[in-house]
């Protein structure tokens, strides 16, 4: 992916769309090797790196530092960074001006959570030259108000809510949207009804595409398994491994030896 038509086309296409979290230049470089379409400077950086219980501390300068050192890893690949706790709600001005921020920084377009409220500003985010990209479903920016972080969609008003919320991104010009833990079933619906792709986590199969956190299907935190995530690799045990044979090797006083002395 290196533009917003590409998210078009692969849609048409029927080409599953594969994006993970990067939040590093490091992990950024190895995405790109492994040939991922799309990176997501997500807010969930606040958790993953910087240990939070939630999101809600990510301010624009902290996710614009992020989205450097991201672009600096992937200089090629589309990033979407996500638009922080409360970016959108202060005014078409404010939101403007912390979107122009983040693409300043690097990122391609932002991401915004929800609807209800801000549609106006999404809308005159497009219409000011940033491409959006929605997020439907949980939303973790309101963890609050929704007491955790539910399914959304399972009763007849949610589900309606939902494709209503779908419709309306599509018209204010969204690019794409996430879907976050809405029921399978609700997540077919919706990309069958929206011309837009639909990018799912813990929405199902039936997505256009599939994002999940780099840390989390990298087994990197073993502490953290939800439903919704495959771990591809076990790297807490390999970082582990790694650093004890380190450790060992340091207080034996085999390292360093001959070849890493000078």
């Amino acid at each position: 992916m290196k533009t917003v038509r590409d998210f078009a086309a692969a849609k048409r296409q029927r080409r599953k769309i594969v994006v993970s979290t990067a939040y590093d230049a490091w992990s950024a470089r190895l995405l790109v090797e492994a040939g991922v379409d799309c990176i997501l400077v997500g807010d969930s950086a606040m958790m993953v790196v910087h240990g939070e219980k939630d999101t809600l501390g990510a301010t624009v300068e902290l996710m614009a530092l992020h989205t450097q050192a991201v672009r600096r890893g992937a200089p090629e690949l589309f990033i979407v960074a996500d638009m922080p706790f409360l970016s959108v709600r202060k005014g078409k001005a404010h939101a403007a001006t912390a979107a122009g921020t983040l693409l300043r920084a690097g990122a391609q377009a932002v991401k915004v959570e929800g609807v209800q409220g801000h549609l106006d500003v999404i809308a005159h985010l497009v219409e000011s030259g940033i491409p959006v990209m929605g997020h439907l479903g949980l939303l973790p920016q309101s963890v609050n108000v929704l007491g955790g972080y539910p399914v959304q969609g399972r009763d007849t008003a949610g589900m309606a809510r939902l494709q209503q919320a779908g419709a309306e991104l599509q018209a204010a010009g969204a690019f794409a949207t996430v879907l976050e833990c809405v029921p399978h079933t609700l997540a077919r619906i919706i990309t069958r009804d929206l011309d837009i792709p639909t990018i799912g986590i813990g929405a199902g199969r039936d997505c256009d595409g599939q994002v999940l956190v780099f840390h989390d299907f990298l087994g990197l935190n073993p502490g953290f398994h939800p439903r919704f995530v495959r771990r591809f690799a076990d790297g807490a045990a390999l970082v582990l491994a790694g650093t004890k044979k380190y450790t060992a090797a340091v207080r034996s006083g085999k390292f360093p030896g001959p070849k890493e002395s000078f």
